[in-house]
C-alpha cells in the first residue's frame, strides 16, 4: 500500500491539489488487499487521482467506501475507474446518497466490469428516479459476474421491484439479493414472485419491511428453498464431474506411461535388429571372401546365408507386428476416451434426471404437508382407534397361536395314529387306490375351479370398492375444495394449536409406529410358526409313505404338488384378506375424514345451513356406514369360507395320507 500511497500523492500534485492527510493515514495503515475509506469525506479531486489509479491497480480485491459523503461527480470518476479494473472482489458504497447520476454510473460499472462479485448500496436513493433505477436495473441483467448485492433502504417502489424482476429474469449469476426496508409493496412482491421461477441462481432473497402479504414472502421463501436444493445438486454435480475429470487425467497419464514404455522397448528391439543386421553384414563380407578362397564349401556357404536371410524376414515380420500392436494401442486409447465422455454425458443426464426427480419430490412433500394440516385433528381420535385394535389384535393373535399349536400337536398325534394303522392295513388297501386317486383329483379340480371362481368374485369386488373409493375420493376433494374456501380465515389461529399439539402427536405417532412394528414382528413369527406346522406335517406325511418302489415315489411327488398348490391358493387368499383390509381401512379413513369436515362446518355455517350440512353428512354417513357393514360382513364370510376351505383341504390330505394305496407295496414285518 506504500506505493499506491505515493501515486495517490503525485497524482493529487499533478493535478494541482494538495492530498488529503486522513487518506494519507488510513493509506499507510491498511493492510495487504484492502481498501477501506469509510467514513472519510472524499472531495473530487481525490475521488478522480482514486479512479485512475484503480484503473492499473491488481492488488486490491475490497474496496470499502462507505459513508463518504460523496457527490454525484466524485462517485461518477470512482466508478469509471473501476470499469476497467480486474482484481476488485467487494465493493460497499453504503450511505452515500447515490441518485440518478450514480444509478447511470453503477449501471456503466456492472455493464464493462467482470471481476466484482460483491456490491453494497445500503441507504442510498438509486429507487427515487425510475428512469435511471430502470438503466441499472438492465445493466444487471447483462452482468455474469456479481453473486451478492445489496440493495436496503434505496426507496425503491413497486416499478423498481418490476424492473429488478425483469433484470431478474435474465440474470444467471446473481445468488443474494437483500431488498429490505424499502416501499415495494404487493405489487412489487406479486412481481418478485412471478419472476423467479425463470432464476435457478437466486438462493436469498430478503424482503422484510416492504409492506409485503405473508403469502407472497413465504412463496419466496419456497423458491428460494427451491434454489438453494438446486444450487447443492449443482455443486454436487460439479464436484463429481472434477472427480470425473481427474480420474481421466490420470488415465491418460498411466496410458502415456505405458505408451512411453512400449515405444522405449520398440527402440531396443530395432537397436538390437540393427547390431543383428550389422553382425550379418560382416558375415556375408567373411562369407564372400571364403567364397573366393575355397569354392568347394559354395553350398555350404549359400545355406548359411538362406538361414541369415530367414532369420532377418522374421525380425522384420516381429517389427511388423509390433507396428501392428502400436496402432491397437493407440485405437484403444482413443476408444477409452470417447467412453469417459460418454459416461460424462450419461452423469449429467442422470444429474438433470435426478433434479426433475427432487423437484418432483418437493412439490409433493408441499402438497402432503398440507395435507397433514388438516388432518391433525384426526390424529388423536385415530390413536385411540389403533390403541384399540392393537388391543384386540394382540388377544386374537394370541388366541390364534393357541389354537394352532393346539391343531399341530393334534395333527402330529393324529399323523402318529396313522402312521401305525397304515403300517398295519397296507395290504388291505390296494383295491381302493384307484377309486380313491380319482376321488381325490376330482375333488382337487372341483376345489381349483371354486376357488378361482371365488377369486374371480373377489376381484370383481375389489375392483366395485375401487370404484366406489374413487367416487368417494372425489365427492371427498370437492367438498374439501369448498371447504378450504371458508376454512383460510380460519387457519391463522390453528396454526398457533398446531404448532402447541405437533410435538405431543409425533410422541403418540412414534409410540403407535413402535406398537405397530411390535405388533407386525409378532404377526410374522406367528406366521413363521404356522408355516414350519405346515412343513413339519407335509414332512411327515410324506416319510410315512416312503417306499423303495417308483409307484410309491411318483404318488409321493403328485402329493407334494396338490400340497404346494393348496398352500400357493391359501397364500393367494390370505394376501386378497389382506388387500380387502387394507380398503376397510381406507374406508375408515375416509369416514374420519367426513367427521372432522363435519366438526369443521359445524363452526363456520350459519345455522340454516349448518342445518342441512348436517342433514346430507348424515344420509352419506348412514350410507358409508351400511357399505361398510356390508363389506365387514362380507370379509367376514369369506373368511369363515376359506377357514372351512382349508381345514377341509387339511382333512382331504390326511385322509389321502390315511387311506393310500400304495402301503400294500411295502414289505410285511
Amino acid at each position: 500500500m506504500e506505493e499506491f500511497r505515493r501515486a495517490y500523492s503525485r497524482l493529487c500534485k499533478e493535478s494541482g491539489t494538495e492530498p488529503q492527510e486522513t487518506v494519507l493515514q488510513q493509506l499507510h495503515q491498511l493492510p495487504q488487499g484492502r481498501l477501506d475509506l469509510a467514513t472519510q469525506s472524499l472531495t473530487v479531486d481525490t475521488c478522480r487521482a482514486l479512479g485512475k489509479l484503480l484503473q492499473k491497480e491488481s492488488l486490491l480485491t475490497e474496496l470499502i467506501l462507505s459513508d463518504c459523503m460523496l457527490s454525484e461527480e466524485g462517485a461518477t470518476l470512482l466508478l469509471q475507474g473501476l470499469c476497467v479494473n480486474t482484481a476488485v472482489r467487494f465493493l460497499d458504497l453504503k450511505g452515500n446518497n447515490l441518485r440518478a447520476a450514480g444509478a447511470e454510473a453503477l449501471a456503466k460499472l456492472l455493464r464493462q466490469n467482470k471481476s466484482i462479485q460483491s456490491l453494497t448500496l445500503e441507504w442510498n436513493n438509486l429507487g427515487t428516479w425510475d428512469e435511471a433505477f430502470a438503466t441499472f436495473c438492465g445493466a444487471l441483467a447483462a452482468n455474469g459476474a456479481l453473486r451478492q448485492l445489496d440493495l436496503r433502504n434505496n426507496q425503491i417502489n413497486h416499478k423498481g421491484a418490476e424492473e429488478l424482476a425483469l433484470a431478474l429474469k435474465s440474470n444467471a449469476s446473481l445468488q443474494q439479493l437483500d431488498l429490505r426496508w424499502n416501499h415495494i409493496g404487493l405489487l412489487g412482491g406479486r412481481a418478485l414472485v412471478n419472476c423467479l421461477p425463470s432464476n435457478r441462481t437466486l438462493w436469498k432473497l430478503e424482503l422484510a419491511g416492504n409492506n409485503i402479504p405473508g403469502d407472497i414472502l413465504r412463496a419466496v421463501e419456497q423458491a428460494m428453498d427451491h434454489n438453494q436444493d438446486r444450487q447443492t445438486v449443482f455443486r454436487e454435480s460439479q464436484a463429481r464431474a472434477q472427480v470425473l475429470s481427474k480420474e481421466v487425467r490420470h488415465l491418460r497419464e498411466e496410458k502415456s506411461k505405458q505408451f512411453l514404455d512400449l515405444m522405449e522397448t520398440i527402440d531396443r528391439q530395432r537397436e538390437e535388429m540393427a547390431r543383428s543386421s550389422k553382425a550379418s553384414a560382416a558375415r556375408v563380407g567373411q562369407l564372400q571372401e571364403a567364397l573366393n578362397e575355397r569354392h568347394s564349401i559354395i553350398n555350404s556357404l549359400k545355406a548359411k546365408l538362406q538361414m541369415t536371410e530367414a532369420a532377418l524376414a522374421l525380425s522384420e515380420q516381429k517389427a511388423q507386428d509390433l507396428g501392428e500392436l502400436l496402432a491397437t494401442t493407440e485405437q484403444e486409447q482413443r476408444s477409452l476416451v470417447q467412453r469417459q465422455a460418454k459416461e460424462h454425458r450419461l452423469e449429467q443426464q442422470e444429474a438433470a434426471e435426478r433434479e426433475s426427480k427432487l423437484l418432483r419430490d418437493l412439490s409433493a412433500a408441499n402438497e402432503k404437508n398440507l395435507l397433514l394440516r388438516n388432518q391433525v385433528d384426526e390424529l388423536e381420535r385415530k390413536v385411540k382407534s389403533q390403541q384399540e385394535q392393537l388391543f384386540l389384535t394382540k388377544t386374537e393373535l394370541t388366541n390364534t397361536t393357541a389354537e394352532l399349536k393346539m391343531r399341530a400337536i393334534q395333527a402330529e398325534e393324529r399323523l402318529e395314529l396313522e402312521k401305525n394303522r397304515s403300517r398295519q392295513s397296507l395290504e388291505d388297501a390296494e383295491h381302493l387306490r384307484f377309486k380313491e386317486v380319482e376321488h381325490m383329483t376330482r375333488h382337487l379340480e372341483d376345489s381349483e375351479r371354486a376357488m378361482q371362481e371365488r377369486v374371480q368374485r373377489l376381484e370383481a369386488a375389489r375392483l366395485s370398492l375401487e370404484e366406489e373409493l374413487s367416487r368417494v375420493k372425489a365427492a371427498a376433494l370437492t367438498e374439501r375444495s369448498q371447504a378450504e374456501e371458508e376454512l383460510i380465515k380460519a387457519k391463522n389461529q390453528v396454526r398457533l394449536e398446531e404448532q402447541q399439539h405437533q410435538a405431543h402427536l409425533e410422541e403418540k405417532l412414534r409410540l403407535l409406529a413402535q406398537a405397530r412394528d411390535e405388533a407386525q414382528s409378532t404377526c410374522l413369527q406367528q406366521k413363521q410358526t404356522v408355516a414350519d406346522a405346515q412343513a413339519r406335517a407335509s414332512q411327515l406325511g410324506t416319510t410315512t409313505s416312503h417306499s423303495p418302489l417308483l409307484a410309491w415315489q411318483e404318488l409321493s411327488n403328485k402329493d407334494q404338488e396338490k400340497v404346494a398348490e393348496v398352500t400357493r391358493v391359501r397364500l393367494e387368499l390370505q394376501e386378497q384378506n389382506g388387500r380387502l383390509q387394507a380398503e376397510l381401512t381406507a374406508q375408515e379413513a375416509l369416514k374420519e375424514k367426513a367427521a372432522a369436515l363435519e366438526r369443521q362446518l359445524k363452526g363456520e355455517l350459519s345455522p340454516s345451513d349448518h342445518r342441512e350440512a348436517l342433514l346430507d353428512r348424515e344420509s352419506e354417513n348412514a350410507s358409508l356406514r351400511e357399505k361398510l357393514r356390508l363389506k365387514e360382513a362380507e370379509i367376514a364370510r369369506i373368511r369363515d369360507e376359506e377357514a372351512q376351505r382349508a381345514s377341509f383341504l387339511q382333512n382331504a390330505v390326511l385322509a389321502y395320507v390315511q387311506g393310500s394305496p400304495l402301503r400294500t407295496l411295502s414289505p410285511q414285518k
